[in-house]
């Protein structure tokens, strides 16, 4: 083939597949042989070359499954400590795949407290019990920490004697309650000054345990006499440090009254049972009396042993001194005292202890008697004495013994008794004397039962003395022989000696087993992890189960009841309780399996126990990174902020853990996007102009936390949304530009045409165009939405010259945005004046937009001259025509009255009295002389004359005395009013009359004459016979303006035609004002 078995296969990145037991040991190491990658083989072997190709390939696994020298594999188990002998902790061969046979196992770390078996690997537990709270590595453990208990093993190859390989392990001691919760001290002493607050709070020292956990120190209770059950109360606060219990003061205290309260206080774990222990609470009551030097007692007794050694302590005399300072201070001295006291005893000077210095021998002296002075420190010193007495007492030097022997049915054997399991309580189980050869208080023996059994001393017999006593050793609860298979039971007896002298003896009682209990299991709940597309029938845990029984029931079959989805997934073995997996698994379809696991014994009738396996598939990167979608398009508006939003991928990974974190980056990152891990969203490092750049592309890569990493990538678009940010542009015509329209023009021809763009896009780069101003006439049009400026109406006269247009170019945004235009058309025949338009166009860019430039100005201006000449020449028509008719009316009435007038008769007097001359008049007002005409008298044939100054209303007024009277005439004269052209044509010099502007009357109504202007005035000659007319034509071609603009009404009339009047009076006109 031209090949070999290594390149038949080969060994893939993952050499191992790690699986773990019920007690965390790391899995055992697999090899994984994947197809190499080989092309195809020429030909196929015959049967005998494949026997051939499988030597080579054995030899290849082998070769990989033999360790190196030297390497360790790190192997960990957990057992409760206390374990008995004997205690199988695991097998190094069933539990990690080591070899079982043809290999020397040797424990190398780890005695006295283990023992491996050679051939097997089997960790058992000695006779060396593993006390957690006795082992040096966990001494000075903090809370929390586990108890680690190191080993390692060495396995040797018999067969090849080659060098061994070591394996370290660890074993992690559990915490069991086999320690009772103590006080550091069994008395406790606490000071309370006596005028201490109730509620106050004191703190208790706190009672320790060796046991941690729940078996630690779990509650403290309180228990008082009567004379304190009122005064205190415990109260236990917890913090970070454990439990601290507290004393509180519930009462007035008064050390007058009571000095010391004795307590006691309890303290209890939370084990299963529990363990207590007590301590005497001592509250001292501290006096706050202000008197002078005091003895606690006016005489001290004390008794000394004999053969005490130097510095002991013999009694300490106290006084006490209530002022404050050196006052307070008080020193002890002895106060004749013999000689022989002095030099056997020592009196400490500032603390009152008494203590020996010299050898006391109760031969020599019995007794020793003296006085100790105390005195205070103060300038003043004030001292008080008191008596002590020392009795010299036998010394204990023996110590009492224990006898202990069967009672009853139960019998001793070589220190051992055997009792069953189901005996009721209080059955005795031995007899114990215990006797001391002393005499007095030497003698009186205590006798008790160490440690934590379940065992007690019951006084056998009333009778006896105090040197010798007999009690019965009884139980004190039931027994069990699957917790506790043996007792130890250790007696003390103590003397009454002082130091007191003690012994100790033991029994052994082993419990005999009743079948009574079901298979437990190590661990109720199991949890382990696999990696997922692990190797099919590969070991994922290992429960073990025990029964406390003996013999055939406590043999066990294991089972196994899974959740119907882990159904034909797991198998289990009977025998072993090992677990394997039927199938590779994959963590993304499930990630947690939950096993039963039932262990039944072959007891009659059967007891069974139950257990969980919690079995955690753990994830392998072997899923890409995904992007919920294949593209992602954002739209955005533009002017956007810079690290503005602008939009969100969602990236998912089937994985888990650092597996599933997954890294989004930009690629192609030229600064412009980035992006935010853990939102997905996408932020611009730019303000967006879609003007400039409308759209971006660029892709996300999304790598996630494996090993190796997995990655995947996804185009993203951003389109930039168009804002209304620009107005309109006017391209054409130019502000500055003009157009020759001539008035042969036609109707709806376009005569203009204004363009504009916007560089917006949609509907904010849709426009509008309208004429804003300049179109008075409504000669133009503008398309709105084309721009072309068209003519509406016929092009007139009045319509020639210069037209400014405002057009106004408004786009469709929000808000709209708009620019102007000035469109100049210039209405006429030529463009011969070019200096003319020059001006007319300079004159509209100086002139304000919203003042129309349209046609000709002075063609409205002489249309508005004719309509006043017009109006005039209609005006003097229509008084002539009134004139004419007032006439007519007054000579039909005197022809019906027959008195009317009769021609060719001679005045009696004229009926004007003018002025001599207008000079004449003026010189007289420059003189200030005063004249008054007289009143003439009215003859009877003169009453036609004053009948028709009546009718006319004349007033003749006078404003001055001198002055010559002035005639109000009323523009429209009434009917039957004389024939005034009779009296103008005789040959007489017409009479000068003097017409001025009246004051208004009273009924605010009067006549004035007002000259017209220059250019309204009539021009005309006057009657060639009259004196006067050359002075009224002259003045009529003179510019006066009038007097009185104010009081003008209506518009002067323009006359179109000059007409000569019929009298001297044609240069004025009558016009009734009205104020």
């Amino acid at each position: 083939m031209g090949g070999t078995a290594l390149d038949l296969f080969q060994v893939p990145h993952r050499l191992l597949q790690l699986g773990q037991t019920p007690l965390l040991r790391p899995a055992v190491a697999f090899l994984i042989l994947e197809p190499a990658r080989m092309g195809p083989l020429r030909r196929s072997p015959g049967p005998g070359e494949q026997r051939l190709l499988l030597l080579p390939l054995l030899l290849v696994l082998l070769l990989l499954l033999a360790p190196s020298p030297g390497h360790a594999i790190q192997v960990m188990y957990k057992v409760p400590e206390e374990q008995p002998p004997n205690t199988l902790i695991g097998s190094l061969a069933a539990d990690y795949g080591f070899p079982d046979a043809g290999h020397l196992y040797k424990l190398e770390v780890g005695a006295p407290y283990l023992r491996v078996d050679g051939k097997t690997g089997d960790i058992f537990t000695t006779e060396t019990s593993i006390d957690r709270e006795g082992l040096r590595e966990c001494q000075n453990q903090l809370p929390g920490e586990p108890c680690i208990l190191e080993f390692e093993v060495s396995i040797t190859d018999l067969a090849q004697n080659g060098s061994p390989r070591l394996l370290e392990g660890q074993i992690v001691v559990q915490d069991i309650n086999d320690n009772t919760p103590n006080f550091a001290s069994p008395v406790i002493t606490l000071p309370i000054p006596e005028n201490t607050n109730i509620g106050s709070l004191f703190p208790i020292p706190v009672a320790s345990d060796r046991d941690t956990g729940p078996n630690g120190v779990a509650s403290y209770e309180l228990q008082a006499g009567p004379e304190a059950q009122e005064l205190f109360g415990l109260q236990v606060a917890e913090d970070q440090d454990g439990k601290q219990p507290q004393l509180i003061v519930m009462g007035n205290l008064d050390r007058e009254r009571w000095d010391s309260y004795d307590l006691t206080i309890k303290v209890q774990d939370g084990g299963s049972p529990p363990r207590a222990s007590s301590a005497l609470l001592r509250v001292t009551v501290l006096d706050t009396n202000d008197n002078a030097p005091k003895f606690e007692r006016p005489s001290y007794e004390a008794e000394l042993s004999e053969n005490s050694p130097i510095g002991h302590s013999v009694i300490q005399v106290k006084a006490n001194d209530s002022d404050q300072g050196a006052n307070a201070e008080i020193d002890y001295m002895f106060h004749q005292a013999p000689e022989i006291v002095r030099r056997l005893l020592r009196l400490d000077r500032n603390t009152g202890l008494i203590t020996v210095q010299g050898p006391v021998d109760r031969e020599d002296l019995s007794t020793l008697r003296f006085s100790v002075l105390a005195k205070d420190r103060g300038t003043n010193p004030k001292s008080a004495r008191a008596q002590v007495v020392v009795t010299v007492k036998d010394m204990n030097d023996n110590a009492p013994t224990i006898e202990i022997r069967g009672i009853g049915l139960v019998t001793h054997q070589d220190g051992m008794a055997n009792i069953s399991e189901d005996v009721a309580e209080e059955t005795a189980v031995a007899l114990v004397q215990v006797s001391d050869r002393d005499e007095g208080e030497n003698a009186v023996v205590t006798c008790v039962v160490a440690g934590d059994v379940p065992f007690q001393l019951r006084q056998a017999s009333e009778t006896g003395s105090d040197s010798k006593k007999k009690y019965f050793l009884q139980t004190t609860t039931p027994l069990d022989y699957e917790k506790v298979k043996d007792y130890t039971i250790e007696i003390v007896a103590v003397d009454s000696g002082n130091p007191p002298l003690s012994s100790t003896n033991s029994l052994k009682v082993q419990v005999v087993d009743v079948n009574d209990n079901a298979p437990v299991f190590t661990q109720s709940t199991t949890e382990v992890s696999l990696l997922e597309n692990n190797k099919p029938d590969e070991v994922v845990a290992e429960v073990t189960a025990s029964d406390a029984d003996s013999g055939s029931n406590a043999e066990l079959v294991y089972s196994l009841e899974p959740e119907p989805a882990a159904k034909g997934l797991f198998t289990i073995s009977p025998e072993t309780g090992e677990i394997r997996v039927e199938t590779s698994l994959d963590r993304e379809q499930r990630e947690n399996y939950e096993l039963k696991v039932v262990a039944a014994d072959r007891g009659s009738p059967s007891l069974q126990g139950t257990a969980t396996v919690l079995i955690n598939v753990l994830d392998c990167n072997d899923n890409d990174p995904k992007f919920m979608l294949s593209g992602y398009n954002f739209s955005v508006m533009e002017n956007m902020p810079a690290l503005s939003p602008v939009g969100m991928v969602t990236v998912i990974d089937g994985d888990k853990g650092e597996n599933a974190r997954v890294q989004l980056t930009v690629e192609q990152d030229n600064g412009d996007f980035v992006i935010q891990n853990g939102t997905g969203t996408i932020l611009s490092s730019l303000s967006f102009d879609r003007e400039q750049q409308s759209t971006y592309t660029f892709q996300l890569k999304a790598v996630d936390g494996g090993v190796p990493p997995r990655s995947a990538y996804v185009g993203v678009t951003i389109n930039v949304l168009d804002e209304n940010d620009n107005a309109p542009f006017i391209t054409a015509p130019s502000n500055t530009s003009h157009r020759l329209l001539t008035p042969q023009t036609r109707l709806g021809e376009t005569v203009s045409q204004v363009t504009a763009e916007d560089i917006d896009s949609g509907i904010n780069a849709e426009l509008t165009y309208s004429i804003a101003g300049g179109n008075p006439y409504g000669l133009f049009q503008i398309g709105s939405h084309t721009g072309a400026i068209t003519l509406e109406k016929e092009i007139e006269r009045r319509h020639h010259g210069l037209h400014r247009l405002v057009v106004k170019v408004s786009d469709r945004g929000k808000p709209p945005r708009y620019s102007t235009a000035l469109v100049h058309l210039y209405v006429n025949e030529t463009l011969a004046n070019r200096t003319l338009l020059e001006n007319l166009l300079g004159h509209s860019l100086d002139t304000p937009l919203d003042i129309d430039i349209a046609g000709d100005p002075e063609y409205e201006r002489s249309k508005q001259r004719g309509n006043i000449l017009f109006g005039v020449v209609a005006g003097v028509v229509a008084v002539a025509l009134l004139i004419a008719l007032a006439v007519l009316v007054r000579y039909c009435r005197q022809r019906e009255a027959k008195s009317g007038y009769q021609a060719g008769k001679k005045e009696t007097k004229d009926l004007y009295a003018p002025k001599p001359s207008s000079k004449a008049s003026k010189g007289n007002k420059s003189k200030g002389k005063k004249s008054k005409s007289p009143k003439p008298v009215k003859p009877v044939e003169d009453e036609d004359e004053a009948g028709l100054q009546k009718s006319l209303k004349f007033n003749l007024m006078s404003d001055a005395p001198g002055d010559s009277p002035r005639i109000h005439l009323p523009l429209n004269y009434p009917p039957g009013s004389p024939d005034l052209g009779r009296h103008y044509r005789s040959n007489s010099p017409l009479p000068s009359i003097q017409l001025q502007p009246q004051s208004p009357s009273a009924s605010k109504k009067h006549q004035v004459v007002q000259d017209l202007p220059p250019a309204n005035t009539f021009v005309g000659t006057g009657d060639t016979t009259s004196t006067g007319s050359e002075q009224y034509s002259d003045y009529s071609y003179r510019t006066n303006p009038p007097k009185y603009p104010s009081k003008q009404v209506g518009q002067p009339l323009r006359l179109s035609t000059p007409r000569p009047p019929s009298h001297p009076y044609h240069g004025a006109i009558w016009t009734e004002v009205w104020e």
